[in-house]
C-alpha cells in the first residue's frame, strides 16, 4: 500500500513538473528583446521594447529551484512570501511552495514616442530610452502590481514638466541638460518600486510637421539673409578697395607732376641764375656793342619807326650811324 502511495505521489510530481515547465516556456516569448502584444481595447502606455525581470533567470521543478547569476529567488509558501534565496540550488515543497525567478541584472526600455507641449505652446513628440535594474525584489513584485509600468509613467510626467518650462528653441537644443534633470529626478525609485535607472536619454525631440516646416521655413530666410549681407559686404569692400587704389593712383600722379614741376622750376631758377652771373661778369662795352648791332639790323629792314627810350637814343646819338638815323627821321 506504501509502496503505491510513493508511485502516485512520483507520477503525480512527474506531471505537475511537465505541466509547469510548459506553462512557464509558454509566458516567455520566443524574442525576448521583441515589444510585448498589447491590449487594443485601451490605449498603448508603454510600447515597450524589453525583457521583464519577473520569472527569468531560474529552473523550478520537482522540488528542486536552481537559481542563476545576477537573480534571485522568492518563494512563495500558498500564495504568500516566505523568503528569498540568491543564486544556487535550492529545494522547495512542491504544491505547497513556488519558486519565482527576478533577475537584478540590468533590462532595456523603449518607450514609444508621445506628445510633450513646451511652454510657447508648441507640440513636440518625445523618444526615450532607459536602462534599469531592480534593486528590491520583494518591492518589485509585490508592492506594485506593474513596476515597469509606473516606472514609465513617472518618467513621462517628469518629461512633461521639464520641457513644460522650456520654450522649443531652447528644448530641441538643450537634450543634454534635459537629460541630466530627467535622471536626478527619477535616478533612484528603490523605495517605490523597488528598482533603480541607470541611464535616461532623450532619444529624439521632433516637433508636429507644422512646426518643422515653419523652422525650416525661418531657417532658409536666415540662409538667404546671412548670404545677402555677406554679398553686400563683399561687394561694399570691392567698392572701396577700388575707390582707394583710384585715390592712391591720383595722389602718385599729383605727387608725380609736383617732383616734375618742383625740378622744372629748380631747373629754370639755375638756368636763370647762371645767366645772372654771366653777365654780372661782363662789362658796359659788351652792351654797347650789342646795342649797335641790334639797331644795324634794324637799319637794314624797312622800319620806318622805332620807339626807344630817350635816355638810349641819346647815348646812341654818339655812334654815328646811330645819329643818321635819328636825323634822317627828324626831318621827316
Amino acid at each position: 500500500m506504501f509502496f503505491s502511495l510513493v508511485i502516485v505521489f512520483i507520477i503525480f510530481f512527474l506531471l505537475y513538473g511537465y505541466f509547469a515547465a510548459k506553462s512557464e516556456a509558454k509566458k516567455k516569448p520566443d524574442n525576448p528583446t521583441a515589444p510585448a502584444k498589447q491590449n487594443t481595447n485601451r490605449p498603448v502606455a508603454t510600447g515597450v521594447s524589453h525583457r521583464s525581470a519577473k520569472h527569468t533567470g531560474g529552473f523550478s521543478m520537482f522540488g528542486i529551484a536552481i537559481v542563476k547569476q545576477n537573480t534571485q529567488g522568492l518563494i512563495e509558501t500558498l500564495g504568500k512570501y516566505s523568503r528569498t534565496v540568491e543564486a544556487g540550488l535550492h529545494l522547495y515543497i512542491p504544491l505547497v511552495q513556488h519558486v519565482r525567478h527576478v533577475s537584478l541584472a540590468m533590462q532595456p526600455i523603449l518607450l514609444q514616442k508621445y506628445s510633450v507641449i513646451t511652454s510657447d505652446n508648441a507640440d513636440v513628440q518625445a523618444s526615450v530610452s532607459l536602462n534599469y535594474h531592480v534593486t528590491d525584489a520583494v518591492k518589485y513584485s509585490y508592492e506594485n502590481t506593474n513596476s515597469e509600468e509606473s516606472m514609465i509613467q513617472l518618467v513621462r510626467g517628469h518629461l512633461r514638466d521639464i520641457i513644460g518650462r522650456l520654450e522649443l528653441n531652447q528644448a530641441l537644443g538643450s537634450t543634454s541638460n534635459i537629460n541630466a534633470q530627467l535622471a536626478a529626478a527619477i535616478g533612484d525609485l528603490t523605495g517605490l518600486y523597488g528598482i533603480n535607472v541607470d541611464r535616461v536619454n532623450i532619444d529624439e525631440l521632433t516637433p508636429s510637421p507644422e512646426i518643422q516646416k515653419a523652422m525650416d521655413k525661418q531657417l532658409t530666410a536666415d540662409r538667404e539673409r546671412v548670404a545677402t549681407i555677406a554679398r553686400a559686404e563683399g561687394e561694399a569692400r570691392n567698392i572701396k578697395l577700388t575707390t582707394d587704389a583710384k585715390n592712391a593712383a591720383l595722389v602718385e600722379t599729383a605727387q608725380a607732376q609736383a617732383t616734375a614741376t618742383r625740378t622744372k622750376a629748380d631747373a629754370e631758377a639755375y638756368r636763370i641764375e647762371k645767366i645772372r652771373q654771366a653777365l654780372s661778369s661782363v662789362d658796359d662795352k659788351y652792351f654797347r656793342d650789342q646795342s649797335l648791332l641790334a639797331f644795324s639790323k634794324l637799319a637794314e629792314g624797312n622800319n620806318k619807326l622805332v620807339v626807344m627810350d630817350k635816355d638810349d637814343i641819346t647815348e646812341l646819338g654818339k655812334v654815328p650811324v646811330a645819329k643818321e638815323l635819328w636825323d634822317a627821321v627828324k626831318t621827316k
